[in-house]
């Protein structure tokens, strides 16, 4: 398929950068959303979400002319040949996936695949981006496709299992130097226009079914949650025994005979973000429903809540002497706080009278929009209060100091700590010996 017309449904994090990086692949896109600001960030050539690089590149694609906006699905699909779905499926109570979002809009694009497969010669793709289980596709998304549509899946249209393997932080780079594209799809057809959307991209291609598609990603960030854990495991036991953990893990990644990847095995604070959890409350949940027992996946949760609970035991001893948080969202670089270990802190602390504050750089309240800003009213809306200004404004009244995320900026304001404070580092700054404060790190 040539000069490929795409629209993309959801402009969160996925979908934002996916749009922006599709268009400078050459493709032409249409970003839709039923939120109005996003909608007119993106028609304005303006980034709906804070992402590196995002901004700029935003910016040229539209003034390129390969960027575009609607809230109307059904324009958004007569003028695409593939739909890319991306909105979010957030976890439920019982830690299954909320799939009101992802029906709805497939709800949509089967209404308006009636107005379009009616036309002569017409044929439409529908490709899933958002992270669902296994079975997902087939038993609930292609139904209402058809149902809406009132045409044939694999026949009529084609359905694809396409999922994103992209870092909040470094999603650009990963869209365009990722370690495998992965397409599951009803037929052929589909597979190769999928297929066909990645030309220029250099990286492994798997064409499969969609169910191994669909659980490709989950076995992703389930090992990454394993790699997480296991090395903040291995920290905390070197640490009781006086060992370098870092030194162990760095000669332990050196055994590249069984595929060891060093990446999240790093030992540090505890797993958070928009995915990890999620995505191990669904597999969990997925098992339970045919009764199978995953012991290790179970315990993922639990373990990381005990990093987390390790930490706030040790900061409650100083809750009413001062305790300031340096980094507050899940990643540097990001404004992202859905499920941030950092907020549990805060609010932890928070519940047992402490005196907090906190500056996190690319937390910028005014400027919040969409999950995050929903999130931050109905679940911390006095965080507000507790933000501050600059990195000095934290660290000067504060009797525990603790560094959540390593940015040169704070490595350089920790450099006026006092001998009668006391840092916590999550993350391993370097040259922390110059630090005047007394110093404790995590695992190391």
């Amino acid at each position: 398929m040539t000069d490929t017309t795409l629209s993309i449904f959801g402009l969160g994090y996925v979908g934002s950068v996916s749009a922006a990086c599709f268009a400078k692949l050459g493709h032409r896109v249409i970003g839709v959303d039923v939120e109005s600001h996003k909608v007119e960030a993106l028609c304005n050539g303006r980034s709906p979400v804070l992402e590196e690089g995002l901004a700029d590149l935003m910016r040229q694609e539209h003034a390129a002319g390969r960027l575009d906006a609607t809230d109307d699905p059904e324009r958004a699909v007569m003028e695409s040949d593939i739909s890319l779905v991306c909105v979010g499926t957030p976890s439920s109570k019982n830690g299954s996936l909320d799939m009101t979002y992802l029906n709805r809009v497939c709800e949509q694009i089967g209404e308006a695949m009636a107005k379009k497969l009616a036309l002569p010669d017409s044929y439409h793709v529908v490709v899933i981006r958002s992270t669902v289980l296994p079975g997902t596709v087939e038993q609930y998304l292609v139904p209402i496709l058809e149902r809406a549509s009132g045409k044939k899946a694999g026949v009529d249209f084609g359905v694809a299992q396409n999922p994103e393997f992209l870092r909040e932080g470094s999603a650009i780079d990963d869209f365009f130097e990722p370690p495998k594209t992965v397409i599951g799809a009803t037929d052929r057809r589909a597979a190769d226009c999928t297929k066909s959307i990645y030309q220029g991209i250099d990286a492994p291609m798997f064409i499969t079914s969609i169910g191994v598609a669909s659980i490709v990603k989950y076995a992703d960030n389930a090992f990454h949650a394993v790699k997480v854990t296991f090395g903040n495991e291995i920290g905390r036991f070197c640490k009781e025994q006086n060992v370098d953990s870092h030194e162990v893990m760095r000669i332990f990644c050196e055994d590249r005979k069984l595929n060891i990847s060093p990446s999240y095995l790093t030992p540090g604070f505890a797993f958070g973000g928009s995915c990890l959890p999620k995505d191990i409350r669904a597999l969990l949940y997925g098992a339970k429903r045919v009764d199978l027992e995953l012991p290790l996946m179970g315990s993922l949760l639990r373990s990381n809540e005990k990093q987390i609970r390790a930490l706030i035991d040790e900061l409650m001893v100083y809750r009413h002497e001062g305790v300031g948080i340096l980094g507050l969202s899940f990643k540097s670089g990001t404004d992202d706080l859905r499920e941030s270990p950092m907020v549990q802190v805060v609010e932890a602390l928070l519940g047992k009278g402490a005196e907090v504050r906190i500056h996190d750089p690319y937390l910028k309240l005014s400027e919040l929009v969409g999950s995050n800003l929903r999130y931050i009213m109905t679940e911390i809306p006095h965080i507000g209060n507790l933000l501050k200004e600059s990195a000095q404004d934290v660290i000067r009244p504060s009797k525990a100091i603790v560094v959540g995320h390593n940015t040169e900026v704070f490595q350089q304001a920790l450099q006026q700590t006092r001998d009668d404070q006391i840092v916590f580092d999550l993350v391993r700054i370097p040259e922390a010996e110059s630090i005047e404060a007394k110093y404790v790190g995590l695992y190391w």
